[in-house]
């Protein structure tokens, strides 16, 4: 009993000090998205920690796929440069609209007028995936590119991810669809952050995404939580830092 206790002790310290220990970076991964994905929130910097990778985010607070259509339009979400480093770009937009209607996208990105507006959200998903995988094998034109000459130019590598929790049908609906479409990898924080909307909580008979959240919001009449809470100390953020560092892992490796 003594020498299993012993070793049960060993084993613990040993995954803490190894959960302790940063580890090299060795991936750039580059975060669009909105109020769920800023910097004040901490997921996507816990991840990239745990991971090694360096987090580069370009969230907005209040902005929408529209703006990073229009950003990338412009040429200022990423430069030049930095698309050479780029390892993936990670997208969280996730507002509840269906992002997968395919009745007014173009097969040729260019031919859609820019700048968007916010009518059409499928539309700023087809440019911004179509122009990042366009921008990707073009560098294999490019003489100062690492990947000049080569067939295929850069590999583009483009990672999906759900809403936080899984009230948002719309947007979770069709998120997997566009993902299974382009078959993109899909950071599936709705299926495993340990809640789910179809089972009230046992105490407070109500939502469990209330107890984690700082605001509300309402869909189908019934009252979810809106943005979770905010900060690396937050238990919500480690564990959507965790789902996405699983997601990353398996991706990469």
């Amino acid at each position: 009993m003594k020498t299993y206790i012993i070793l049960s002790l060993f084993l613990f310290v040993s995954v803490l000090g190894f959960s302790q220990v940063k580890k090299p970076t060795t991936y750039n991964l580059l975060l669009t998205g909105a109020s769920f994905a800023s910097d004040k929130n901490g997921w996507f910097e816990i991840g990239c920690e745990t991971i090694g990778a360096q987090a580069i985010n370009r969230a907005v607070d209040g902005e929408t796929i529209v703006n990073t259509a229009n950003k990338m339009y412009a040429g200022i979400l990423y430069s030049p440069e930095e698309l050479e480093t780029l390892d993936a770009l990670v997208i969280m937009h996730t507002h509840n609209q269906n992002v997968m209607d395919s009745s007014q996208l173009k097969d040729d990105y260019r031919d859609y007028k820019l700048p968007f507006d916010n009518s059409n959200y499928a539309r700023a998903y087809d440019y911004v995936i179509k122009k990042y995988i366009t921008d990707c094998y073009n560098k294999k034109d490019d003489p100062a590119s690492r990947y000049y000459g080569k067939k295929e130019g850069k590999p583009a590598a483009i990672i999906l991810c759900t809403d936080w929790h899984d009230a948002r049908t719309i947007y979770n609906t069709s998120i997997r669809e566009l993902a299974k479409k382009w078959g993109l990898p899909l950071v599936e924080f709705d299926k495993n952050i340990g809640f789910s909307k179809n089972q009230l909580h046992p105490v407070t008979k109500d939502q469990y995404s209330l107890l984690y959240s700082y605001d509300t919001q309402v869909i189908d009449g019934v009252r979810f939580g809106w943005h979770p809470g905010r900060g690396k100390q937050q238990y919500i953020q480690q564990r959507l830092g965790a789902i996405f560092a699983n997601t990353l892992s398996r991706f990469f490796n």
